[in-house]
């Protein structure tokens, strides 16, 4: 006869039936290790490493920051082209209490006899002529002075009628635009109310190093008062909104509703104004931008001040010097601004700026690119005097200007061009093969008009088009092959390997440096 050996429980039978003291004593009669046994019995315990907590930050700036809501008027019935059918018309003898009369006078236009009522649907509606409010965005703002001045963006108030802007602790204020900034999509509203706000100040963000953490708050989907955290991961980022461009990137996870809101330093101190994110979803992925402290400070000082921002004018078309274009005019590196055009009557045009001339630096500060130029002109008071070093045919000179006022609207105006493309093709077409050019005499005398690119050139690959107009090379004026050729050998002869072609086009003018081969 076979003795059975009694059977041990499994470990998963005694996971599901027992506790965990009850737990330890079953391991220990089973035959597991003590130790292992041991620990079951005892609470997991880390040594882990100390972080930054934001708390202290946060509990310091949120009374400070508030939402944004702005509405605006939509066009009437009679302004969008719709009309409003008055039900009830035809129908004034039915009795008071029939039905239909009940539902004409709840759905349809009020009767003008009904004094109180027609008061009402006035109301409603809004004044005659404007039209109804409805919300239409929701962002984000910040005070900056115990006296109700908030910082916000542009493109959440712009076009707006009505402000209010909710506090954290939930109280709801009316708010009065006081003035906005497209150039830098910059806003200020001033909030209604007898009383003294908490308040945050500007840093100086030129203090702010890549890696640096932040605290961004904001109001994210119309969610409410949101904080986030992350670090500054660039400076300096022009995303193509304007001139102005010089953004601080920041991996925080800004979300829309947050445009208008503040990104803090650990210190509670406004770095920046999230005005920007890089989404294809809609949502974080970690790419936001920030409207620079410092850039943000001046504008809202004249905002309040002014209700508008004055910006110094130089009045000249610039674009960058590439290495092609800064070996093609004889400088060492490729720093500056080019000057494609003067506009006529501007600063600059007064004081001798010419096409071609590389405008190097101002008030002897160098000039790095055409944005770095653009914020030190716009820096400047109009009526100061500067001093422009250029670079013109081949070495430095300076000259002496009064800066401008830049204009409220500027808008470029394309150069007339013709009916170019029509002559393609005609008898007479002039060949520049070394540069994959064949080119026509212009109708109004002025430059020389391409006929053809070679797609396997230079030309072509740096994006000159058959009907474009080249109306210099090396800021000489051009009105044929010939001259163009003249212009070619003499750069030849200075040991230059480059050409400097000024480009008309239907969009604008342009320089284009184009290698030149050695006969």
């Amino acid at each position: 006869m076979t003795t059975k050996k009694p059977l041990r429980p499994s470990l998963k039978t005694v996971l599901k039936t027992s506790t965990v003291a009850g737990l330890t004593a079953v391991m220990l009669t089973s035959g597991l290790p003590a130790q292992i046994s041991q620990s079951f019995a005892e609470a997991v315990k880390v040594e882990a490493p100390s972080v930054p907590s934001f708390a202290n930050v946060v509990d310091a700036v949120s009374p400070a920051v508030v939402s944004v809501r702005v509405q605006s008027r939509v066009a009437s019935d009679e302004q969008a082209g719709n009309f409003t059918f008055d039900f009830g018309r035809g129908f004034e003898d039915l009795p008071n209490d029939h039905p239909l009369k009940r539902f004409f006078r709840e759905f349809g236009g009020p009767d003008p006899r009904d004094g109180d009522r027609a008061e009402r649907w006035r109301d409603r509606r809004g004044p005659r002529g404007e039209g109804r409010l409805r919300p239409r965005a929701q962002g984000s703002g910040f005070f900056i002075s115990e006296d109700g001045y908030i910082v916000t963006n542009n493109h959440v108030v712009s076009d707006g009628s009505t402000f209010n802007v909710i506090l954290n602790d939930g109280t709801e204020l009316d708010a009065k635009l006081v003035g906005k900034d497209s150039r830098t999509d910059l806003a200020v509203l001033k909030a209604d109310a007898n009383r003294k706000f908490a308040y945050v100040t500007f840093a100086d963000d030129n203090m702010v190093r890549v890696g640096d953490w932040v605290v961004a708050v904001g109001n994210p989907f119309g969610l409410g008062g949101t904080v986030t955290a992350g670090i500054v991961s660039a400076r300096g980022r022009d995303i193509g909104s304007g001139p102005y461009d010089d953004y601080i990137q920041v991996d925080a996870a800004v979300n829309r509703g947050s445009s208008g809101g503040p990104t803090f330093n650990l210190a509670g101190e406004v770095v920046g104004i999230n005005t920007a994110i890089f989404s294809p979803s809609g949502g974080n992925v970690g790419i936001a931008f920030a409207i620079p402290a410092t850039v943000a400070k001046d504008v809202v000082d004249d905002l309040i001040k002014d209700g508008k921002v004055s910006r110094g004018w130089l009045g000249v078309q610039i674009q960058p010097v590439t290495k092609d274009i800064a070996e093609s005019l004889g400088l060492s590196e490729a720093n500056g601004a080019l000057v494609v055009e003067p506009q006529a009557g501007s600063p600059g045009e007064k004081a001798g700026i010419k096409k071609g001339d590389v405008v190097t630096a101002l008030n002897g500060e160098p000039i790095k690119d055409p944005r770095d130029l653009a914020r030190r002109v716009a820096a400047l008071q109009p009526g100061t005097s500067a001093d422009v070093t250029l670079w013109r045919d081949g070495k430095s000179e300076s000259v002496k200007l009064e800066i401008g006022a830049l204009p409220e609207e500027t808008a470029a105006t394309a150069p007339e061009t013709g009916d170019e493309q029509s002559q393609q093709g005609e008898v007479g077409e002039e060949a520049l093969a070394d540069l994959g050019l064949a080119v026509l005499p212009s109708d109004d005398g002025k430059g020389v008009t391409i006929a053809s690119v070679d797609p396997d050139s230079d030309a072509a690959d740096r994006g000159l088009k058959e009907g474009e107009k080249i109306v210099s090379v090396n800021n000489q004026d051009v009105k044929s092959a010939d001259d163009i050729l003249k212009v070619i050998n003499n750069a030849r002869k200075d040991g230059r390997s480059k050409a400097l072609f000024q480009i008309e086009a239907s969009e604008g003018s342009r320089f284009v440096a184009l290698p030149i081969a050695q006969s």
